[in-house]
């Protein structure tokens, strides 16, 4: 692949406080980002549809089972959706419909296109389409968002790969 002629990615992961499913999503992307030798052309990030938790870690739970396969979040501050993000991202993925709203509501005509739900780039899509709020889970809660969020990772990485080549 060359680089050269290759545009800059942005891709941005969004859910409702951004301290669980999207730093999980951004912490688990950027991963693969960074292993398949692409950190170069994609920049990761994450946010919130709503300012909650603006400034705080991701959650403690969540950055657990995180570290446990291998995923660091550290670094990684809660912030709020801006009007500006719209234009900056060109792939904008919703953890469920709610978020999706949200941003639909707020997203100027021109940029709607680049919104969608994460698991649109899963395999899981026929049976489960949006990711589930980990604190409803019991203490399998955030292991279920990790295993839809794996799955999503890299089959967009590999969509993001392949529309690239073409």
């Amino acid at each position: 692949m060359d680089h050269h002629n290759e545009p800059e990615i942005n891709v941005l992961f969004v859910c409702m406080g951004n301290i669980c499913r999207s730093p999980t999503a951004d912490a688990v992307f950027r991963h693969h980002v960074r292993a398949a030798g692409l950190s170069h052309l994609i920049q990761v990030d994450s946010a919130g549809t709503h300012a909650y938790h603006n400034g705080e870690p991701p959650d403690r739970r969540a950055q657990q089972a995180a570290l446990k396969r291998g995923y660091s979040m550290q670094g990684l501050r809660a912030r709020c959706v801006e009007i500006s993000d719209f234009s900056r991202f060109d792939y904008i993925l919703a953890m469920d419909r709610n978020n999706l709203s949200d941003m639909q509501r707020d997203c100027p005509p021109d940029h709607l296109n680049k919104l969608s739900l994460l698991l649109q780039y899963s395999t899981h899509w026929e049976t489960c389409q949006e990711v589930p709020d980990p604190y409803y889970g019991g203490k399998q809660g955030f292991e279920i968002v990790l295993d839809l969020v794996e799955n999503a990772s890299e089959m967009l990485l590999k969509h993001i790969v392949d529309r690239t080549r073409k």
